[in-house]
């Protein structure tokens, strides 16, 4: 007896001649078994920091309210004492094993977290780096006017890529554009400072300048007063 062959086999769609009905067949297979292939795929992992009933591990290592250690405990016993201070329970280290715990208040600790980032993005400097292009041959008046963008450029706490562009001939005489930039970092040498010496990349010659850093404004010492104390009147002359 000839083994039965099953009805979506190649010489069983042949022997029929109903070969686009199998193939819709297939279709319907695959829509069924797709979903359930994504669905084992796993659920993102979640970074945000897990407090209180969130924690689900059965014991802790604790820390205080002012960093004292407790030491490694029940989670139910911690979950007490942070009720009890009316506190969270905040995971702090959950790589740790156990994972370390702190007592705190969850609330003004992300409002103080916030506040000093952007206290930090306030006071950060994002120094940019401009570029000016100059040739070897350039005129006294052009150089100039190159020369106060560089200025300009300093004093906004910005960063300069001086480029010699050379040309034609020019390439056999590279040490035109190095006098060149040497004599421009003499002119701003007390706005900026050399960073990154001249250097041959092909048809140009670069060099980076980066602005000198302001010196901090003294602080004003605990004991002395902001005003200056007014002189003592001069005595009259006796008559």
């Amino acid at each position: 007896m000839e083994p039965r062959s099953h009805p979506c086999t190649r010489s069983a769609r042949v022997r029929s001649g109903d070969e686009s009905r199998c193939s819709s067949h297939d279709r319907r297979v695959f829509a069924v078994v797709a979903p359930q292939r994504r669905r084992y795929q796993g659920d993102p992992i979640s970074t945000e920091t897990r407090i209180n009933d969130r924690i689900r591990v059965p014991e802790v290592r604790l820390v205080g309210p002012n960093g004292e250690q407790v030491g490694i405990v029940r989670i139910e016993d911690a979950l007490r004492l942070a009720q009890e201070a009316e506190l969270d329970l905040v995971e702090v280290a959950a790589q740790a094993r156990p994972p370390v715990c702190k007592l705190m208040d969850y609330g003004k600790f992300k409002y103080e977290s916030a506040q000093k980032a952007r206290e930090s993005r306030r006071n950060q400097q994002l120094t940019t780096i401009k570029e000016q292009k100059l040739r070897p041959k350039i005129d006294t008046h052009d150089y100039e006017t190159k020369k106060r963008n560089v200025v300009r450029f300093l004093e906004g706490g910005n960063k300069v890529k001086v480029t010699i562009m050379f040309r034609g001939r020019e390439q056999s005489r590279p040490e035109l554009g190095f006098r060149l930039l040497q004599r421009l970092a003499e002119d701003v040498v007390d706005l900026g400072v050399v960073e990154a010496a001249p250097k041959q990349d092909g048809r140009n010659m670069t060099m980076v300048i980066a602005p000198l850093k302001k010196p901090a404004k003294p602080k004003p010492a605990a004991g002395a007063s902001a005003e200056t104390p007014a002189e003592a009147p001069a005595e009259e002359p006796q008559a």
